[in-house]
């Protein structure tokens, strides 16, 4: 309704290339982003993710990127394969009501999201449930549902399939049924690389099996052994990924055009101090990066919080904020949707939403901010 109710001012200013990317006429041509159909869930990176569902990692319409060492590498191969994978195989029975690819794409992309989302609800609701009376555990969904960057869990993007997996992975760690949770964890790493940080919970929850104050010695056993080998799942997962062909297009496009790697400390350390000298001097992108820092803060603190109470949850969190705030070149944007994929987020702020005042503050608020930031996305303007 918004989108047809009322127009916004352009260019954005959000981060300093988007002035460029943000004009009337910066999507001409880019065939995935301007199919009328449910197009306000379809923006920037979408458009790769639908092109790998029609058209494969080798679309011609997918555009290339020239990259430092001076070679032209297509754009698709940046983005990871269970996403998109997933979008073909649900494409099949959309066929039947005769819309075109795109369209067709579109709607799977969207339901897949939508049903990821809601696993992961259910996920929290099952790690949270002996720690919450049902208020506080429904107050959980909840608050996963309405955060102000959660918007994104309805888009074509990852993240909304990213939680349904890497939530139950968490949750059946929990029951200490480490082989599925490898199995989903596999499955997660294929969709974002946040999923290879599943190993630390796993090990974690490999090691508690063992009652360390007790003799641990008469403890160990080849089962507990064998389950083990479930810790690298996650790990091997990647690995197989990084050394397939997709993989390899992965690390000629990713870093050098996107801007994004592992742990490039310094690289990231100057992003962050250019994007924030920027931001200094632009109203726009102040707001933008207070919302950037608020969640990482936001994210951090809560891993912190809940190491003892929730070590698995804890600790994949923890992971998810360090590997996304020193991811590069590119560190210094789309920080507040990296950290919607951090459950130790949502048991934080239900915990502090036992306080009646602070329910209704934080529902309040965030719904406002939700709300904003999905506008914005509706117009093409850059929240993340």
């Amino acid at each position: 309704m918004v989108t047809s109710r009322l127009d916004i001012g352009r260019p954005d200013f959000a981060v300093p290339w988007t002035p460029s990317e943000t004009q009337r006429s910066s999507n001409r041509g880019k065939i995935y982003l301007l199919e009328p159909f449910m197009n306000q869930l379809v923006a920037w990176d979408s458009e790769y993710y639908l092109g790998i569902a029609v058209g494969g990692y080798e679309d011609p319409a997918a555009g290339k990127a020239q990259t430092a060492d001076g070679e032209l590498h297509i754009m698709n191969y940046a983005f990871f394969p269970f996403y998109p994978y997933a979008m073909r195989v649900v494409m099949f029975p959309l066929g039947l009501l005769g819309m075109n690819a795109i369209a067709t794409a579109t709607l799977a992309g969207s339901i897949i999201a939508l049903l990821g989302i809601l696993a992961g609800m259910l996920a929290l609701y099952d790690m949270t449930r002996d720690y919450f009376d049902e208020d506080g555990v429904i107050r959980t969904a909840f608050y996963l549902l309405i955060f102000p960057t959660s918007f994104f869990f309805a888009q074509i993007y990852t993240e909304g399939l990213f939680v349904g997996l890497a939530f139950w992975s968490l949750a059946l760690m929990k029951r200490k049924q480490l082989m599925w949770a490898g199995i989903l964890a596999i499955f997660a790493t294929w969709t974002r690389a946040h999923g290879a940080a599943l190993a630390l919970p796993m090990l974690i929850a490999w090691l508690s099996m063992i009652t360390w104050k007790k003799p641990w010695r008469d403890q160990l056993s080849w089962k507990w052994a064998a389950l083990g080998l479930n810790v690298l799942m996650p790990l091997g997962a990647y690995l197989l990924w990084r050394n397939s062909s997709l993989g390899q297009g992965w690390a000629a496009i990713q870093p050098g055009y996107f801007g994004r790697g592992l742990l490039q400390i310094p690289e990231s350390i100057d992003s962050w101090i250019y994007s924030l000298d920027y931001a200094a001097a632009t109203l726009q992108s102040g707001i933008y990066f207070s919302f950037e820092i608020s969640a990482i803060l936001l994210a951090f603190i809560s891993g912190l919080v809940l190491l003892k109470r929730f070590p698995e949850v804890a600790a994949f969190s923890l992971a998810v904020v360090i590997l996304s705030v020193f991811s590069g070149p590119g560190a210094a944007q789309s920080q507040a949707r990296y950290m919607v994929v951090a459950p130790a987020m949502y048991i934080f702020l239900a915990t502090l939403g036992r306080n009646k005042i602070f329910d209704k503050a934080w529902t309040l608020a965030s719904i406002l901010l939700f709300g904003m930031s999905a506008m914005l996305f509706s117009f093409d303007m850059w929240v993340g």
